[in-house]
């Protein structure tokens, strides 16, 4: 269990470092620009990813940023004294997540061999200020590589999307498995207003926030279209059921 981490190159500065050995395959994202470094969400924190971040970096400064504040994605954040989150989640930033800890370990352990010497009992929700509190629109600039910041809120309400010249990394937006738009800090109306705007983008590819990284950006109209009919036949709400649409499904 020592190689926690998988590690794919994207190109030349971009990386994929991903966490295949938990059931949720999380995926986090380095860029490394001119000037500095941006990590796209820090993972599970079962292991210390600052530790494989510094090392692709090259020696320049990194800060990390969340698509969203739930602990397969932040978990890794206290490895990171620079960070960023958007503004609509700053309360689950100070202890107001609407989970239990015993709930979220429980999803932790759950279809995982988690590796010797972690202690399930002492995890617990990463809480901290971000450094710097993003807003739509924003931009992050790398040093010759510049991001812009889309408040894609739906599977949580400050779920941001990053957009880089053609590339889309989506979080837990778009991916092919099962997306969660169940739970009661989730807005399945506002979810499909987030894929009307990210399928508008002229999107050359996709980075998902988990599972296959097998995707290319048409699944997004795909999803748009399944959203826009589950609305019209007055479906799109919490407990209406999972919807299965092959390559991919939604669960309200």
């Amino acid at each position: 269990m020592e190689n926690w981490f998988t590690i794919d190159r994207i190109d030349g500065e971009t990386y994929c470092i991903s966490e295949y050995r938990h059931w949720e395959e999380t995926h986090c994202y380095l860029l490394n620009g001119a000037e500095r470094s941006l990590l796209i969400d820090t993972g599970l924190g079962i292991r210390n990813i600052y530790e494989e971040v510094l090392r692709l970096a090259g020696g320049r400064p990194v800060a990390a940023v969340a698509t969203h504040v739930h602990w397969d994605h932040v978990g890794g954040h206290r490895y990171f004294p620079d960070f960023y989150a958007h503004e609509a989640e700053l309360d689950w930033l100070r202890g107001g997540f609407p989970l239990s800890a015993e709930t979220v370990r429980r999803m932790v352990a759950d279809r995982c061999e988690l590796p010797e010497g972690f202690d399930l009992d002492s995890y617990t929700m990463f809480q901290g200020t971000p450094t710097r509190v993003l807003r739509d629109g924003d931009v992050i600039d790398l040093g010759g590589r510049v991001l812009q910041v889309l408040h894609t809120p739906g599977h949580s309400p400050g779920h941001m999307c990053f957009w880089e010249a053609g590339d889309l990394f989506t979080g837990d937006l778009v991916y092919k498995d099962t997306l969660f738009a169940y739970y009661p800090s989730t807005d399945p109306e506002a979810y499909l207003d987030s894929l009307e705007r990210i399928a508008a983008l002229p999107a050359r590819r996709v980075f998902p926030g988990h599972h296959t990284l097998d995707i290319g950006p048409e699944i997004i109209a795909r999803m748009r279209d399944a959203f826009r009919e589950l609305k019209a036949k007055g479906l799109l709400h919490h407990g209406s059921g999972t919807f299965d649409y092959g390559d991919w499904a939604v669960w309200l």
